[in-house]
């Protein structure tokens, strides 16, 4: 099961609609910069850098590829661990905006890790040391160390 935080929605508008109650439009529109910077920067360090400048908490020898979103309104929940590959196009979400709420949730994603292309990592979820997760994969719970999942959503192949 995702480890969420659920703000409730007492308005009468959806909760995107009120984003900005929930952060600072000027955080979001910085970490909007910095991330879709990121996005085509082929410089890995200098990638891993300005991550850290969000508060992503980033392991060392990390490899973001070309194309991968992070979370904009709640980077600071996204925790990467050392040696690790983000595929083309993969995207890591903290934040789900509901009709009726707001769910947020950290990320931990282990060392040793591989996040497939084109993968979406929902707010909550852990992956474990040394876990493959398969291009196109939805992970929308835990995944345990040493697994290799894929699929929507992703279960474990082997």
């Amino acid at each position: 099961m995702r480890k969420l935080e659920i703000h409730k929605n007492t308005e009468t508008q959806n909760t995107l609609r009120r984003w900005y109650h929930y952060r600072n439009p000027a955080r979001v529109v910085f970490n909007f910069i910095v991330i879709y910077t990121c996005r085509y920067l082929p410089f890995l360090e200098l990638k891993n850098v300005f991550y850290r400048m969000i508060g992503v908490k980033i392991g060392k020898d990390v490899s973001v590829s070309l194309g991968a979103v992070f979370d904009i309104f709640f980077p600071e929940l996204i925790e990467i661990g050392n040696n690790t590959i983000i595929g083309y196009n993969a995207t890591i979400l903290a934040h789900e905006f509901l009709i009726d709420e707001l769910r947020k949730g950290k990320i931990r994603i282990g060392n040793n890790v591989l996040i497939g292309a084109k993968s979406v990592i929902l707010p909550g979820v852990s992956i474990g040391d040394n876990a493959r997760v398969s291009a196109c994969s939805l992970v929308n719970k835990d995944v345990s160390e040493n697994s290799f999942v894929g699929g929507v959503p992703a279960k474990e192949i082997k």
